[in-house]
Order: C-alpha cells, then sequence, then structure tokens
C-alpha cells in the first residue's frame, strides 16, 4: 500500500552541536520536502563547515547516508539520503535526527523538528533565522581538542599559541555568528541542491 503523501509545509529546525557548552546551535527553516542529501548541503553552509569529511543521518538503528560509502559494511543497512526527504525522517514537533559528521572527530548534531508551518505559496527555501557561537576548526580532535584549542589561542604565552593561531587562519573569534553571511550563502546555492558524489578523506 503506497504511503501517504505528505504535504508541503516548512519545517523550522534547531540544530545543536553535542558535547560544547556554551552551545553551538543554528535554527533555520527549510522546506519539508528537501532531500535529506540537500538538507545536509544546508547544514554544511549554516554551521560553516567544508563538506570534507564522510557524514550520515541517524535515528534509532536507521541510518541515511551515501551508500558508495558503506560498501565494505555489511553489517549496516544505509538508505541513500538522495531518496528520502525531510518530511519523511521527522514528521511531527519535538522529534529529532541525529546528523554525524566527521567521524573522526565525532561531530554529531542534534536536529530538532521545532515548528511545523504552513507552505507559502512560493517555493520555499532554506533560510537561517538565528544561532550562537563559531563551530570548532575542522580537524580540531573533536571536543577535547577543541578545549585543549580554545585554552591555546587565549594564552598568548603557550608555546603552541603561534602555530595554533596560524593553523586557524589567523584569528579565530568562538562567540561570532553572522547570520546574515550565512543568508548570503544560503541565497547562492540552487535549491533543491543537486545531491553530489564526493570522495571526501
Amino acid at each position: 500500500m503506497p504511503r501517504k503523501r505528505e504535504e508541503p509545509s516548512v519545517y523550522q529546525l534547531k540544530i545543536t552541536l553535542l558535547g560544547i557548552e556554551p552551545p553551538i546551535w543554528r535554527r533555520i527553516q527549510v522546506p519539508n520536502t528537501l532531500l535529506l542529501c540537500c538538507l545536509h548541503d544546508a547544514l554544511q553552509a549554516v554551521l560553516g563547515w567544508t563538506d570534507s569529511h564522510l557524514h550520515q543521518f541517524v535515528t534509532d538503528d536507521t541510518y541515511w547516508s551515501d551508500p558508495e560509502w558503506y560498501e565494505d559494511y555489511e553489517d549496516i543497512e544505509i538508505i541513500d539520503e538522495s531518496r528520502v526527504r525531510v518530511g519523511r525522517v521527522l514528521e511531527a514537533e519535538g522529534e529529532s535526527v541525529c546528523y554525524d559528521y566527521d567521524f573522526g572527530d565525532n561531530g554529531q548534531h542534534e536536529v530538532i523538528l521545532e515548528k511545523i508551518l504552513p507552505a507559502p505559496t512560493v517555493r520555499p527555501r532554506p533560510v537561517c533565522l538565528g544561532g550562537e557561537r563559531h563551530r570548532p576548526p575542522e580537524d580540531v580532535g573533536g571536543t577535547s581538542g577543541y578545549e585543549e584549542f580554545l585554552e591555546v589561542i587565549f594564552d598568548p604565552t603557550h608555546e603552541e599559541y603561534e602555530r595554533y593561531l596560524t593553523w586557524a587562519g589567523g584569528s579565530f573569534q568562538p562567540e561570532e555568528f553572522d547570520q546574515r553571511a550565512v543568508n548570503e550563502v544560503l541565497s547562492r546555492m540552487s535549491w533543491p541542491a543537486r545531491h553530489r558524489l564526493r570522495n571526501p578523506g
């Protein structure tokens, strides 16, 4: 029996990077018809990640990602994220899914469906409503690595200060978040973004 087709609507999502205090979070709105692969693109944009690592969406024992990445893992069944809309994964307010990015650094994000809003007459596109704090540098070494990184860059007397600062691009402001810049990035992207086969390291 075919599944009931979901009505077009707008999802308000809150994304929180787990394990870091004070929390690093973003609030976005996306169409419920957005494919998970495109939601990944939106999450990368609003958080400022560089899309240079593997990722997956997880809820309970269900995984969505690019199946080609898991060909050597016969014990894990991966659902193709380019064939599933976010409205099939999150159906009611309060439900959540985990977005994992960079398995080495264990970058887990909680994605909560806060509100379901009526769809506008024009096709909705992802937009960022707010957020707080800069995400950690890529490959920082997870939560413990980020804590060490912050200790070093705020201590000019530390022997690793210059090296860490150079590695971070010359400056790093952990409290910085530019909502306008994020929305400019989103506005330049094509939606729905095409699913792209990536070859991350």
